[in-house]
């Protein structure tokens, strides 16, 4: 049975221009650099495109750029900072999307996200619309391209964003495994609920929306990518691959997808040298022919869903209380000011503790 893998990372980091001088001012916390854009540039954005892979003797055997062969989305107000202010980093990832589209049958790994990070479902209408046209425009400036997937802020979902999408020419996006609520294998066949995480993540899915439209969702792995965020995966590369291959199981009888999704500032950033713990994970499978590397795209052209699946509705991937964290801002800061902290550090009205940080 064919076997793939696929790594998501979403890059995104909130604007820090003040809007009076339109610049990033000087930020001591940053230091050595000039700001927390610069550092997590050259921490990350600027390594991933240049990543390298070690021999037994701990010499350079291999420069490749990891966004050419994981799906990845950027920010577009980071890609717009990038672009004046780290144009090299900026390059690598348009480079690297052409290059995608030469190793995966035609299809870019990178992704259009919702412009501004707005949390979709708190969203009215016409804001919503507006987010996710603006998102694709702006793609399609940088890429010269149409996205076939979007990634939503957040992963934070509702049937509405998902027919705005549908209805922009979106084929598809990537949500946590908890925001699924049901699925069944044939339209006349009966519901199965998948609530708290049950559906199985090594396939894609149909979503049928009111308007009579659809569209194709998948569900990460959520204790792999979770493993990689919290748990110092990236410490080893091959340990990364194994526990990749993990998630893999002889008895379905389907093409299976091991997919996972994190912050992308998690491969170098987060953990020092993540990228080269990327890039030789992803290098041990494909030369060992452990699993074919693909994206999102690929994969479904290759593997159309065939199972139908229903989200629930004002969910998230990084908090337990659905969209809590950001719709009960005036308990935070009451919370806040209680434990001498700011809203910033509470979620769902409770302490900080209460929901995963992204």
């Amino acid at each position: 049975m064919e076997r793939y893998v696929c790594i998501h990372c979403h890059f995104y980091q909130p604007p820090r221009e003040n809007p009076w001088l339109e610049a990033v001012e000087l930020q001591d916390s940053a230091s050595p650099y000039h700001d927390w854009n610069e550092r997590v540039t050259a921490e990350c954005y600027l390594p991933n495109g240049a990543a390298r892979i070690l021999d037994g003797q701990s010499r350079i055997a291999k420069i490749v750029n990891n966004y050419a062969h994981i799906s990845f989305n950027f920010g577009p107000t980071l890609l717009s900072w990038m672009e004046q202010n780290a144009p090299q980093a900026y390059q690598r990832i348009l480079g690297a999307d052409r290059q995608s589209q030469q190793v995966f049958s035609g299809h870019g790994s990178a992704l259009a996200q919702a412009y501004n990070h707005m949390i979709l479902p708190l969203a009215n209408s016409r804001d919503q619309r507006t987010q996710i046209t603006w998102g694709i425009r702006d793609f399609q400036r940088r890429f010269g391209r149409d996205p076939e997937g979007m990634w939503l802020p957040e992963t934070a979902v509702d049937v509405e964003a998902l027919e705005v999408m549908s209805e922009a020419g979106i084929k598809f996006t990537v949500l946590a495994p908890h925001q699924a609520r049901r699925m069944r294998n044939r339209l006349w066949e009966e519901w199965q609920g998948m609530e708290g995480g049950k559906i199985d993540p090594t396939r894609a899915y149909q979503c049928y929306l009111p308007s009579g439209r659809t569209i194709s969702l998948f569900f990460y792995d959520g204790p792999i990518s979770h493993a990689v965020a919290f748990e110092n995966l990236l410490m080893d590369g091959e340990r990364f691959a194994h526990r990749l291959l993990s998630g893999f199981n002889a008895e379905r009888q389907w093409p299976q997808i091991v997919h996972i999704a994190t912050d992308g500032e998690t491969y170098g950033h987060h953990y020092p040298h993540g990228d080269m713990a990327l890039a030789y994970t992803l290098d041990y499978l494909e030369r060992n022919q452990l699993a074919r590397i693909t994206n999102y795209g690929e994969y479904l052209a290759l593997h159309p869903p065939e199972q139908e699946v229903e989200i629930l509705e004002k969910t998230s991937w990084s908090c337990q209380h659905g969209i809590a964290r950001w719709s009960t801002t005036a308990v935070a800061d009451q919370v806040g000011a209680i434990h001498g902290i700011s809203s910033g550090a509470v979620h769902c009205g409770v302490h900080w503790t209460g929901c995963a940080t992204t």
